[in-house]
C-alpha cells in the first residue's frame, strides 16, 4: 500500500514533534529511575548503533568490493575519520552527556524553553560568524525575543543559587547542550553531508570512544553506574526510545517532513515542541508552571514562529534538533 506524498509529509511532521517533545519529559522522568547520565547515553548510543551500524556497513560494501577506499572507523562511518570526529564529538558525545546531566538539575519545563529556543539562537550566531551569512532585521527581533525568553527562565534559577539552588547548573547545561548541537549543525552545513550518512558518523564515533571508555571508567571504578541494579526493562525502554526513536526514527520523519514541507515550515511545525513538552512536563511529570517560564516559553515560541515566517533563508539543521537529538 503506497500512500500520498501529503500523508507521508504529515505522519513524519507528527511523529517528530511527538517524539522530541517525548525526549524531553522522559529524560527528565529517567533522572529519577535510577539511571545514571553516562548509563543513559550508553544505552542510547548501543539502541542506535543496533541499527545504524549495521545500515552504515550494508551502504559502504558496494564500493568496498571495488577496492574503493571509502569511510572510516573500520567501515563504521560512511564519512572520512576527521568529519566523523567532529561531528562525533559535538552532535553526539557532548550533545548527549551535557543534554542527559542537566536533566538531574533543571526540570523538563526549563529544557522546554532553552533547549529548543537556544538552538536557533546559537546556529543563527555560529552561521552568522563562520559562514558569513547575514541576519536579517526580521530575524534580529526573533531572536531577540528567544534571549528575553531565556534570560526569564535561567535568570531566575541563577538567582536562586545564592540560597543554595542547584537548578542553574541544569539550564546552563542545556544552553551548552544546544550550542553543541549548533556548532554540529552549521557544520554539517557547511560541508555539505548527507543527513542519514552524518548520523550514522556520530553514532560510529560514540560506540567506538564512548563505550570502551565507558567500561574501562567503570572497571577502574572512576565511573559510577547504576546498570547493574537498574532492571533490564528499564534500559531497554532507554535504547528503544532514546537510540532508536530519538535517533533514527526521528531522524527519517525529520528528513522527510523537510521534503514535504520545506525548511521554513518545517522549523514553525517544530516550534510546537517548546509548548507540548511544558504540558508534558506539568501533565506527566507534575512539575509547575510558573509565571516567568509560561512567559519564557511564549517569547521564544514567538520568536522562532517570527523569524522563520519573515526569514527569507532560514538555518536549519539538516538533521534532527536537540530535542530529540541524536546519539
Amino acid at each position: 500500500m503506497r500512500f500520498s506524498s501529503k500523508t507521508v509529509g504529515l505522519a513524519s511532521a507528527v511523529v517528530t514533534v511527538l517524539i522530541w517533545s517525548g525526549f524531553i519529559v522522559i529524560a527528565r522522568a529517567s533522572a529519577s529511575r535510577g539511571l545514571l547520565p553516562m548509563d543513559i547515553a550508553l544505552a542510547r548510543i548501543l539502541g542506535a548503533s543496533a541499527v545504524l551500524l549495521p545500515w552504515a556497513w550494508w551502504l559502504l560494501r558496494p564500493a568496498r568490493q571495488a577496492g574503493e577506499q571509502v569511510g572510516s572507523l573500520w567501515g563504521l562511518s560512511p564519512l572520512p575519520l576527521r568529519q566523523t570526529v567532529q561531528t562525533g564529538l559535538l552532535g553526539g558525545f557532548l550533545y548527549a552527556i551535557l543534554a542527559y546531566t542537566g536533566f538531574f538539575y533543571a526540570p523538563a519545563s526549563h529544557a522546554s524553553v532553552l533547549m529548543p529556543g537556544s538552538l536557533p539562537l546559537w546556529t543563527t550566531l555560529l552561521a552568522w560568524l563562520f559562514l558569513r551569512e547575514k541576519v536579517a532585521a526580521a530575524r534580529a527581533v526573533g531572536l531577540g525575543f528567544i534571549v528575553l525568553g531565556d534570560v526569564l527562565v535561567g535568570g531566575a534559577s541563577l538567582l536562586m543559587a545564592f540560597d543554595g539552588g542547584e537548578v542553574w547548573k541544569g539550564d546552563l547545561l542545556f544552553m551548552v547542550a544546544a550550542l553543541c548541537w549548533a556548532s554540529y549543525s552549521v557544520l554539517v552545513r557547511s560541508q555539505g553531508f548527507d543527513a542519514v550518512r552524518a548520523t550514522m558518523a556520530i553514532t560510529a564515533f560514540a560506540f567506538v570512544c564512548f563505550v570502551p571508555l565507558f567500561a574501562l571508567l567503570v572497571a577502574l571504578q572512576v565511573l559510577p553506574t547504576q546498570l547493574h541494579q537498574a532492571p533490564w526493562s528499564e534500559i531497554l525502554f532507554q535504547a528503544v526510545f532514546q537510540g532508536v526513536g530519538s535517533v533514527v526514527i526521528s531522524g527519517i520523519t525529520f528528513t522527510q517532513m523537510l521534503r514535504h514541507y520545506g525548511a521554513v515550515r518545517s522549523t514553525m511545525i517544530t516550534a510546537l515542541v517548546p509548548g507540548l513538552s511544558a504540558l508534558g512536563a506539568v501533565w506527566f511529570l507534575g512539575e509547575p508552571m510558573h509565571w516567568n517560564l509560561l512567559a519564557g516559553l511564549a517569547l521564544v515560541t514567538s520568536g522562532i514562529l517570527f523569524g522563520v515566517r519573515q526569514a527569507k533563508k532560514p538555518v536549519v539543521a539538516p538533521t534532527s534538533p536537540p530535542t530529540g537529538g541524536q546519539a
